[in-house]
């Protein structure tokens, strides 16, 4: 159970409070110097200034002290009181811990006056030990709270300096963590368009002058080599721009808008996916077929990327690996979550090796991975099963929806 804390301000009030309640009990029963030959009435104002002014220790230490310390020198007099000395030495305490630190060096010097003043005073007026006696009462009362107090402060400022240099340690370090991630993207976008895209270039520039050949030699558009061109040369165009897209996204260090050509891909172009996947699969006996359930809706823009991609690479999957048969592509939108089926003819065999073989499977995995969700894939009977489930909202560390 949490502890109740007091507020600065109630904290003072605590203190005057129990200051006149201790002072009142030290009156009744007589406990103040002189208490024979002097009438009761005469500790209390003394007392009762004390106690107002600890109600600005913070807020008005000067006057505090200044005030105090005057009512402290007639309560010498008037009757002496542990309660009204000890309101005064909290004063002096207040006053070099929340004053200037002038006021700090100014208490110091009239402390250690004071001290001195008064020890000689006795030892000149009366003997040796009494005048010990004063000098360790009064560094008692008028160094040791000074002493104190400045002890205390610089505590404080010690370990606000060692707070601030954390932080700035730390926004060091985001700022040096921030211009790593910037370069490390600049030159992954570099690299990619130097050497990848450079190749997709040269895959497009081929095929489109293959397709230039074929058509001066009078191939018909069924002939199988002519699609095949048309296909690699869709297929690098379409790749060239999810490239530039790919660039765009890198070289956006995040400060302002990206560019609107650079949006990433949904699910909405899924469509646009299928079509490409039946001219490509044509010609190896492949047929390609969507079914959605449920209602759309709105999807987090991760979410949708994540969904598109895993359906990219599962029909990029059959293309290369699937025998002749019809691929079943099925996405199910339920409340909760989207659930993405994608069923193709399984072909018995070791089959083709190619260059990134399985990294897309694990690309896939870590797409779904990253958002929570659930993925699977292998073979189920004479099919390749691949099976993703991801939520229709992103979870915070808070498990709080956001989209």
């Amino acid at each position: 159970m949490r502890r109740p804390t007091l507020t600065p301000r109630q904290e003072d009030r605590a203190i005057a409070l129990l200051g006149l309640l201790g002072g009142t009990l030290l009156i009744s029963l007589k406990v103040y110097d002189g208490s024979e030959h002097i009438a009761r009435w005469t500790v209390v104002p003394p007392m009762l200034v004390m106690a107002s002014l600890e109600l600005v220790r913070r807020t008005r230490p000067v006057l505090a002290v200044t005030v105090g310390g005057i009512a402290f020198g007639v309560s010498i007099f008037c009757g002496a009181m542990l309660a009204t000395s000890l309101m005064y030495t909290d004063l002096l305490y207040a006053a070099v811990l929340y004053g200037s630190p002038r006021m700090s060096r100014i208490l110091h010097l009239t402390g250690g006056a004071s001290v001195l003043v008064l020890s000689t005073l006795v030892l000149v007026y009366s003997d040796a030990p009494t005048a010990v006696a004063v000098v360790v009462l009064t560094t008692l009362i008028y160094l040791a709270p000074v002493w104190t107090g400045d002890l205390v402060r610089k505590h404080r400022e010690e370990a606000d300096n060692q707070r601030l240099r954390a932080d700035q340690t730390a926004l060091l370090s985001e700022m040096d963590r921030r211009e790593a991630v910037v370069a490390e993207r600049a030159r992954m976008a570099r690299e990619l368009h130097d050497v990848v895209a450079n190749h997709l270039s040269a895959i497009a520039i081929h095929a489109t002058g293959a397709q230039s050949v074929a058509r001066r030699r009078q191939r018909p558009e069924d002939d199988p080599l002519v699609e095949a061109l048309a296909v690699i040369r869709e297929n690098s165009v379409q790749g060239l721009a999810e490239m530039r897209r790919m660039i765009g996204l890198l070289r956006d260090s995040g400060g302002g808008e990206a560019d609107e050509s650079y949006a990433a891909p949904s699910l909405d172009a899924v469509d646009a996916l299928l079509v490409k996947a039946r001219a490509a699969g044509r010609a190896v006996g492949l047929d390609f077929e969507l079914t959605e359930r449920g209602e759309h809706g709105a999807l987090a823009v991760p979410v949708g990327l994540a969904a598109y991609r895993i359906v990219q690479e599962s029909l990029t999957n059959a293309l290369k690996h699937a025998g002749p048969g019809r691929v079943r592509v099925l996405l199910e939108y339920r409340p909760e979550e989207l659930r993405i089926a994608v069923d193709s003819p399984y072909r018995n065999g070791a089959g083709r090796e190619l260059p990134g073989a399985r990294a897309g499977m694990v690309g896939m995995g870590e797409r779904a991975a990253l958002l929570g969700g659930a993925f699977e894939a292998g073979p189920q009977g004479d099919c390749w099963s691949v099976r993703a489930v991801l939520p229709r909202a992103l979870v915070s560390d808070h498990k709080e929806g956001r989209v």
